[in-house]
């Protein structure tokens, strides 16, 4: 019994550490946002580096999700004469739940590993503590550009994914599966809430902040020389998509107690 007491208690204070950890970084970077000067030329690189150069993988999502869903959705409304509901559902899926989850995640894959490795490269070549002998601040040099990057970019990144994705539908709708055009979009604009994007924006912003702040402590917790590194970089990776899709569910029981059914 004492056993399966040690065994289980060593992985839960391990996790309960690094929570500790991340939470510690949160609050050292918001601190340093708000009583340190931005660096303008660092912060304008990562918004390069985060959202501009992300823009290709997010476009490919979104306009094969958008267009994959739409089929799958027609091919089984099709069957209940609801061919023009088709709209409505993959317009609400895309902003509530499709497009932020799947651009967190490629987001994570594509970023959440530089940054990592990046920074976790710098901590085993000691360039971090360089750059404390010079009387700069690592968490306001390395994690704050790349935190206000992160929250600009995400909800920007997840709306050009959503009007892809909805741009996709429409088309494979209109032009592969012969679907009204004027009933496909006169239902979308009708069931389409403004909560709904309120929710998706909102999303982004949430993972955006959960794939900066992982990514970066592993790269800053980074040990054992290269294989560290890839070690880092890979548990930081898997932990941010975990994160994104734990986090995903409560949000979507939050928003839905915030914003009603009838809300408008």
């Amino acid at each position: 019994m004492v056993r399966f007491f040690n065994a289980l208690g060593s992985p839960l204070l391990s996790f309960c550490q690094y929570l500790g950890e991340l939470v510690l970084l949160a609050t050292d970077t918001f601190r340093c946002i708000f009583t340190h000067k931005l660096r303008w030329k660092l912060f304008l690189n990562q918004v390069v580096e985060v959202g501009l150069l992300s823009q290709l993988v997010v476009v490919i999502t979104g306009g094969f999700t958008g267009a994959v869903f739409t089929a799958q959705t027609f091919f089984q409304f099709n069957k209940l004469g609801m061919g023009s509901a088709v709209g409505a559902v993959v317009s609400v899926s895309l902003c509530r739940e499709l497009a932020p989850v799947l651009t967190a995640l490629m987001v994570a894959g594509r970023v959440g590993a530089a940054m990592s490795a990046e920074i976790g490269t710098m901590k085993v070549t000691e360039q971090i503590d360089a750059l404390r002998a010079l009387a700069v601040y690592p968490v306001d040099y390395l994690v704050v550009p790349r935190a206000l990057a992160m929250m600009v970019s995400m909800p920007l990144l997840v709306a050009e994914c959503i009007a892809v994705g909805v741009a996709a539908g429409y088309l494979v709708a209109i032009f592969l599966l012969d679907i009204n055009g004027t009933y496909y979009m006169a239902n979308m604009v009708r069931w389409t809430r403004s909560r709904d994007i309120i929710m998706g924006l909102s999303k982004a912003f949430c993972f955006g902040i959960l794939i900066v702040f992982i990514s970066c402590q592993k790269g800053l917790t980074t040990r054992e020389g290269a294989v560290g590194v890839g070690r880092a970089t890979t548990e930081a990776v898997v932990n941010a998509s975990l994160a994104v899709l734990i986090c995903n569910f409560f949000l979507t029981m939050l928003f839905n107690i915030i914003y009603p059914a009838g809300y408008q």
